[in-house]
């Protein structure tokens, strides 16, 4: 009895046939994954995420989603260049117990819980924890803990001047505007190889952090703040604004890249106050003073 044979024409359909059908799925899932992955950036990222003015290996970076804010997490300065969250009035303001810190694997180099201990510096939240935690829940709060969200910070910066930063902006910008967009990052000195042995273990040390808060209006409104690492703590707010045109030139990156060139020279060009009331938080001690 023999066996018959299948024609290699044959044989070469089914298997064409197969990748076909192969191919279609993968383009359809990821086609899937990408418009999932854009509505999750949009929601998170008003007029799109931060994007590098000129590509080089210090301002590549990789853009790590988490429940309630977006990293854009540098493999280089191993260090957030930018996160980006959004905030809302909730009706009962609560937050859950504070988490343990805990090294997040989507990053390339491996940065425990413990890797700044010793170092004189503090693990700096990007995303806050107490902020992210009332509007974006109990999960949101446990990633804020990555320590993909942390940089080093000098105690005086961290405990005091930009824990009543973000103690403002969640107290009282929230409550006075309803939403408010938040993108915060590290300032690093212009030159790399000035700062390239400047490092807690694997993580660089920044010079100084910004943060840019948005009302995402009809007419948007901002302020920008850089706040270096050597302050005493209990300095006025207002003695740290900028314009975003400044924090973009000190970074490298453009924020808002999606918003109107018009709309982003009037917003961007200059430090306006008006409608802020910051000349009445601006010297308000902070939670923990």
């Amino acid at each position: 009895m023999t066996r018959r044979r299948v024609p290699v024409r044959s044989r070469w359909r089914r298997q064409v046939r197969r990748f076909g059908i192969t191919a279609l799925f993968v383009v359809v899932a990821g086609g899937l994954w990408y418009s999932q992955e854009r509505d999750q950036r949009d929601r998170l990222a008003w007029m799109g995420v931060p994007e590098w003015q000129t590509l080089t290996p210090t301002s590549f970076h990789r853009v790590l989603r988490n429940d309630g804010f977006l990293v854009g997490w540098s493999d280089v300065r191993v260090n957030p260049l930018w996160v980006s969250y959004l905030l809302h009035e909730v009706d009962e303001p609560r937050a859950g117990q504070r988490p343990d810190f805990r090294q997040d694997w989507r990053t390339l180099w491996p940065i425990a819980a413990d890797s700044y201990f010793g170092s004189g510096y503090d693990r700096g939240h990007l995303a806050p924890n107490y902020a992210i935690a009332v509007v974006h829940g109990p999960e949101a709060q446990q990633q804020t803990f990555q320590m993909s969200n942390i940089s080093p910070q000098r105690p005086d910066l961290n405990r005091r001047l930009w824990q009543r930063l973000e103690e403002v902006v969640i107290d009282h910008f929230v409550p006075r505007f309803g939403v408010v967009q938040v993108i915060t990052g590290p300032v690093f000195p212009e030159r790399f190889l000035d700062n390239v042995t400047n490092r807690v273990g694997l993580v660089e040390i920044p010079a100084a952090f910004y943060k840019i808060i948005v009302v995402p209006a009809e007419t948007p409104m901002a302020l920008a703040f850089i706040m270096p690492q050597e302050v005493r703590g209990d300095e006025p707010l207002d003695d740290y604004l900028v314009s975003i045109d400044e924090v973009e030139a000190r970074t490298g990156l453009d924020f808002f890249p999606r918003l109107p060139e018009e709309v982003a020279e009037a917003l961007e060009g200059s430090v306006a106050t008006e409608g802020w009331a910051l000349e009445e938080v601006a010297r308000l001690p902070g939670r923990f003073q």
